[in-house]
């Protein structure tokens, strides 16, 4: 085993309602879809109409930007609608299931004899490509580059987070496979980062190159491991899969066939009973919410998140669970107004400061609801997002780079080395209440269009 590279920046958030290990079979659904939005920019271009016959694995829509990047049906039926936003902006496009489900059919290829570019079309053909994602910018990655590297994160340190230890029991065959498909397409041994002092299957795969890390959230972050591994430089292209699509991946060489079942975790202080889900990818949220939220007073509600309390985007219990999602958190709404709340002395909410009394109880875990508690202010200089992102970059100038549009200065600060999530801890303490997601998006959106 590697050395553990220890981080001591960071902050772990104990939220109530983690999911007890027990994995639920859930049943075919009516519909799924497949929505562009959940890929950054993607302008789609439709291949299907309402009413055709589809199977797992034919194309729904391409991407104008990159031709050869399809997006395809994850599921075999009929496709029964595309829903579309202002300006007629594709939102997503529905499937209505089959009870019996058949796929595409793709040969399966000898790893050892097939060409890269044999791979790469076998993984453009079947939709699974847009797995891959570019850094830096987290795109989907373009197929005529050649990266230095490809990065797996093994685990995510995010409240609530599932242990993928648990996910992907039995999942070590495609495991291997996946991994031996990524070696294909950088030329070298992936990287695969373990969490410190973890018991697991995926410890044992050959052909990677281990890493091993110990900290706070994020420490699970792929950005975050690849700063402390191999940083990335200007003009240098890494590519980073999720260690659920790495076996989807080995499941489409090992069969020939498009197979996006995957494993979610239902979680939060508002849930009945937190536990694991085994879907298919692009399922509605209701077939795992669907009466297993608490009971609610009369004028309460509650938030529904695709992912989890930092990074995820809020869903309505009609709506449908993103692609790269790997839990669903459900909260309560922070719609009300709190009486002299920053006067009172509030027992039971978290704070990074002292003004409240969480730093007493570190092992606590908190119900917390989605109040801002304050509203957008002036952007000052704390000095407080250092002491949470574990990385060798100056956040606080770095994101003022970006309010100027400073391109010299981002690039010199380290724009490339950040997507949103490796700063969502920033926006989480940030006492301005500035929306910094959103802030690095612009940021990676200038950056491509520039440069």
């Amino acid at each position: 085993m590697s050395k553990i590279i220890k981080l001591r920046k960071g902050l772990d958030i104990n939220l109530q309602g983690k999911a007890a290990e027990s994995l639920v079979e859930v049943p075919m659904a009516a519909e799924y879809a497949v929505s562009p939005l959940d890929y950054e920019g993607v302008t789609p271009k439709l291949l299907v109409k309402v009413g055709d016959k589809v199977k797992a694995g034919t194309p729904l829509f391409f991407d104008k930007n990159n031709t050869r990047v399809l997006y395809t049906s994850p599921v075999s039926g009929t496709v029964s609608a595309v829903n579309r936003g202002e300006k007629r902006k594709v939102l997503n496009v529905t499937v209505a299931a089959d009870k019996e489900q058949v796929s595409e059919e793709f040969t399966a290829l000898d790893l050892k004899k097939a060409t890269r570019d044999e791979v790469i079309e076998m993984l453009l053909k079947s939709g699974l490509w847009t797995m891959i994602i570019q850094r830096p910018y987290g795109i989907v990655a373009n197929p005529a580059d050649m990266p230095k590297a490809v990065f797996v994160s093994a685990f995510d340190s995010a409240p609530l987070a599932p242990d993928f230890n648990f996910a992907l029991k039995g999942e070590k065959a495609n495991l291997q496979k996946g991994f031996e498909v990524l070696a294909k397409l950088a030329g070298n041994a992936p990287h695969l980062s373990l969490r410190a002092k973890s018991e697991g299957e995926m410890a044992s795969l050959n052909g990677v190159e281990l890493h091993t890390f110990a900290g706070k959230h994020p420490v699970g972050n792929v950005g975050v491991q690849i700063h402390h591994i191999d940083p990335i430089n200007k003009g240098d292209i890494v590519w980073t899969v999720a260690i659920q699509d790495v076996a989807a991946i080995g499941r489409l060489f090992l069969t020939g066939k498009v197979d996006l079942h995957k494993v979610v975790a239902l979680t939060g202080s508002e849930v009945e009973k937190p536990q694991y889900y085994r879907i298919i990818s692009g399922a509605p949220v209701a077939s795992i919410v669907k009466g297993n939220i608490k009971a609610q007073k009369e004028g309460d509600k509650v938030r529904i998140i695709s992912g989890n309390v930092l990074t995820g985007k809020k869903v309505a219990e009609d709506g449908f669970i993103s692609a790269a999602a790997s839990q669903i958190t459900v909260i309560p709404e922070g719609d009300k107004y709190e009486m002299l709340g920053w006067i009172a002395p509030r027992f039971g909410k978290f704070s990074t400061s002292r003004s409240y009394f969480s730093w007493l109880c570190p092992k606590k875990q908190y119900k917390l609801d989605t109040n801002l508690n304050g509203g957008p202010r002036a952007f000052v200089v704390t000095g407080l997002f250092e002491q949470y992102l574990p990385m060798d970059i100056y956040p606080m100038y770095l994101f003022k780079a970006i309010i100027a549009n400073d391109i010299d200065k981002m690039e010199n600060l380290g724009i490339y080395e950040i997507v949103e999530e490796d700063v969502a801890l920033c926006e989480f303490v940030d006492p301005s209440k500035t929306e910094i997601q959103t802030l690095v998006r612009n940021g990676i959106n200038l950056m491509i269009k520039e440069c």
